[in-house]
């Protein structure tokens, strides 16, 4: 079947939401998946759309995380420093944890519960869209997910360095405090900026540091799930056999961009196109989620993902008074 019609419709898709990003604060990848969610429900779209479509969600969003490992460069976690690498770790496995266990308390299906642990504490959509095919998340559940997280982020930038104002954190502990909590680099860097200087580049240096915990996230998950990964196969090869090429691809770019052998045109190259892809892969997400979807999950979703939101912040609040 042509993938042709359903390609070209996400990509246009992807094109305004990049184009809305530069007026919009929540960001070219959720505006993409808002866009989709509006047409496909405003409108009945042919079934020629269908396939290129699905590709476009699941093939595309493929190709964008496995060149996203590029971003990963480990030698950051040098400059970290111990106390700050283990805050980084404690604040992803509190968040994800509370989480799973907040969303049970709600009804939340255990995979969205976990898609949005992962998106609010690593680093938003890109962690939901490289973890969706191991957790075997929903796409409107994805699609949801980072709405919401993003969201958050986004009323994030004002509040997070309010609080930090409030409880007399130094301007290099404001910037871990926006580092450690807010979802999307970009919302990090607002963040952080906007309290000093200095605020600015701690919270983006501890940000790349919960970016780079996505990797050995992957692997972890990669364990735990592994009868997900198998996809029900009854075969015994090992789970190595079976981790999807595209989380290869990713941990294999991880280790180029960490030893530093490209040169810095090559990476902000197949950064560029890995972040254009994953826009379009997010316009497919979009146009496969449905309002009914939407209301059956939106609203637990979002009270959900605030209270873990508000945990994130109190436990890295208190680490930083009383460290």
């Amino acid at each position: 079947m042509d993938k042709s019609y359903g390609i070209i419709l996400t990509t246009a898709i992807a094109v305004v939401a990049y184009f809305l990003s530069s007026y919009i604060a929540i960001g070219s990848v959720t505006i993409a998946i808002i866009l989709g969610i509006i047409l496909a429900n405003s409108i009945k779209l042919s079934s020629k759309f269908s396939s290129g479509i699905t590709y476009s969600e699941k093939s595309i969003l493929a190709f964008a995380i496995a060149l996203m490992g590029i971003n990963l460069d480990f030698s950051i976690l040098v400059d970290l420093g111990l106390g700050a690498i283990i805050l980084i770790v404690l604040g992803m496995v509190v968040t994800i944890f509370s989480s799973i266990i907040i969303g049970k308390a709600f009804g939340l299906d255990k995979k969205f519960a976990l898609m949005l642990g992962i998106g609010n504490g690593v680093c938003g959509a890109s962690a939901i869209g490289a973890t969706k095919a191991i957790v075997k998340a929903k796409d409107d559940e994805v699609g949801i997910s980072i709405a919401v997280v993003n969201l958050l982020g986004t009323i994030g930038i004002f509040l997070v360095p309010a609080i930090a104002l409030f409880l007399g954190l130094s301007e290099v502990d404001s910037g871990i405090l926006v580092g450690n909590t807010l979802q999307a680099v970009g919302q990090v860097v607002a963040g952080g900026f906007a309290i000093s200087d200095s605020a600015g580049q701690s919270a983006t240096i501890v940000k790349m540091g919960r970016v780079l915990m996505l990797t050995p996230l992957i692997l972890i998950l990669l364990i735990v799930l592994k009868d997900n990964v198998k996809e029900s196969s009854t075969n015994n090869k090992s789970i190595l056999s079976n981790i999807p090429m595209f989380i290869v691809g990713f941990v294999v770019l991880s280790i180029v961009a960490s030893l530093q052998i490209l040169p810095q045109n090559i990476v902000s190259i197949i950064a560029s196109i890995s972040k254009y892809a994953l826009i379009i892969a997010m316009a497919g997400i979009g146009l496969k989620i449905t309002f009914s979807s939407i209301k059956a999950n939106g609203k637990t979703a979002l009270i959900v993902g605030s209270i873990v939101f508000a945990i994130q912040i109190i436990f890295t609040s208190i680490y930083l008074l009383a460290i």
